[in-house]
């Protein structure tokens, strides 16, 4: 049985300002092309039977330099639509509204927790069936892969602010007794033997 490793991009400017970033289309940061290619290298002794990649940019373009080939875009795979948040950081935003919580409340002209997590649950259903073949794996966004990691599980989509997610991770989903459970979660890449890896935790 095979497994489903969900890698979050690279960093862009906005994730390292930790900007809201759905729908705007941002390249990757060279610091974010680098850990793409440290993500490759992890990756180096894997082998997929299908890769799926969110269609923006920095989801495409992480998978390109870890090396991976991208079978399908998914449009499932966005990230959160923030609607009227989009760009802005939780402490701006709670500046307006102090108790406003994304997990909970979802965003104005956006997407609640229960249309994130439909998108989700889509994506999950597709892909399940071909863990007979081997490992399958999601390239995507921290929101939207938080998401799949707790409905993996059972959980409803509010529960994926519990699960922590930095840019450039690697997670895996798998089974334990015929039962869906998180194997490993928000696992950094090495870096390669005599390189010094950047300071400070990236989101």
């Amino acid at each position: 049985m095979g497994e489903i490793l969900l890698i979050r991009h690279g960093e862009t400017t906005w994730s390292a300002s930790h900007r809201h970033t759905s729908y705007t289309d941002l390249a990757l940061t060279p610091d974010g092309e680098r850990q793409a290619r440290m993500v490759g290298a992890f990756l180096a002794d894997r082998r997929f039977v299908a890769v799926l990649s969110s269609p923006r940019q920095r989801a495409v373009r992480t998978a390109q330099l870890a090396g991976l080939t991208v079978t399908a875009t998914d449009d499932d795979l966005a990230e959160w639509n923030y609607g009227e948040y989009e760009g802005r950081t939780s402490a701006d935003i709670r500046g307006d509204h102090p108790h406003w919580y994304l997990w909970t409340d979802g965003c104005p002209g956006g997407e609640s927790p229960e249309q994130v997590g439909a998108r989700l649950d889509r994506v999950l259903a597709r892909v399940t069936p071909l863990l007979d073949k081997g490992h399958v794996a999601l390239v995507a966004h921290g929101h939207s892969l938080r998401v799949a990691g707790a409905r993996w599980i059972g959980l409803p989509p509010a529960a994926g602010g519990r699960l922590r997610l930095d840019t450039a991770t690697v997670s895996t989903l798998g089974h334990e007794h015929g039962r869906q459970v998180i194997r490993r979660w928000n696992q950094p890449p090495l870096p390669a033997p005599g390189t010094v890896p950047a300071s400070g935790v990236r989101h």
